[in-house]
């Protein structure tokens, strides 16, 4: 309070010192919009209309020293932010209460990255959300909306990173890290498993064994994007050997979780999953 009072005084005092005629004029700066196409259709598409800022031209201040990263082509922009538009923000739009739900978590700014980003123990990064200010996207240079591949490869990294300011915003399930607590691994082994042995552990894939959060942004990302989810993780299969029920026994564990989630959702943001994913698949 010291501090706040007499940084006051000062201030009165200066200003008794000046008169009407000594009063200083100071220029407001303004900063022109740009005219650039690109920039005046992410002005118009996102950050009017949601207040996203997106970042595609190049600084390293969006990666670690040690990590690196080729720029995104200029020319590949609008089609990569026409992509998301149509599989991300339409199919929310599309729902009761999802309209909402994206106004309100929809992060503050969207990187585009050319190329991966190529860690040391030579595994890569297909995103990152940062406290649910931001979300970066990678392999832009790729894009072919032709190639399944590379669609669900995108629409999986952006529906596991939004899913993450999701339970940023909401917390996890209650329970969920309860649901297959011997099954988690870490973040620097879990690409030691296989799909069937994580299957077999209760997980969609190796990467959700790493922490509480990724299991729960994967869940979400497999169900929304993924033609084949029910028949692969949450439909039991006819069994005749133990293989076969080891893999019954994980699904029992997604389920649980799968249960969880769309419940989460649902009493949280008013979202049904269910109609999200049948937007989207519709759409693919």
């Amino acid at each position: 309070m010291k501090l706040f009072h007499t940084y006051c005084f000062s201030v009165l005092v200066l200003l008794s010192a000046c008169s009407g005629d000594d009063s200083e004029n100071v220029p407001v700066r303004t900063t022109e919009l740009s005219s650039d196409p690109v920039d005046t259709y992410i002005r118009e598409n996102f950050t009017e209309p949601y207040g996203v800022a997106v970042r595609y031209r190049f600084t390293d201040r969006y990666v670690a020293p040690t990590e690196r990263v080729t720029p995104p082509r200029k020319d590949l922009v609008q089609p990569t932010l026409d992509f998301l538009t149509n599989f991300w923000i339409e199919p929310y739009f599309e729902v009761p209460g999802g309209e909402e739900y994206f106004r309100n978590t929809v992060p503050a700014e969207i990187v585009l990255i050319g190329s991966f980003i190529f860690n040391t123990d030579g595994t890569v990064v297909l995103g990152t959300a940062d406290a649910g200010a931001r979300i970066t996207l990678t392999d832009i240079n790729s894009i072919d909306v032709n190639d399944r591949e590379w669609v669900f490869r995108q629409l999986g990294t952006i529906y596991h990173e939004y899913a993450h300011i999701m339970h940023q915003e909401f917390n996890l399930p209650p329970n969920f890290q309860q649901i297959s607590p011997q099954g988690y691994t870490s973040l620097g082994s879990w690409f030691n498993l296989t799909n069937e042995e994580a299957l077999r552990r209760g997980f969609v894939s190796p990467y959700g064994t790493s922490t509480f959060n990724e299991d729960f942004a994967e869940v979400v990302a497999f169900l929304l994007y993924d033609p084949d989810f029910f028949t692969r993780y949450i439909n039991d299969e006819p069994c005749a050997d133990d293989d076969c029920l080891a893999r019954n026994e994980g699904r029992g564990l997604i389920r649980a979780k799968y249960n969880a989630i769309l419940d989460h959702y649902e009493k949280n943001t008013g979202v049904d999953l269910l109609q999200v994913r049948a937007i989207i698949q519709a759409k693919l």
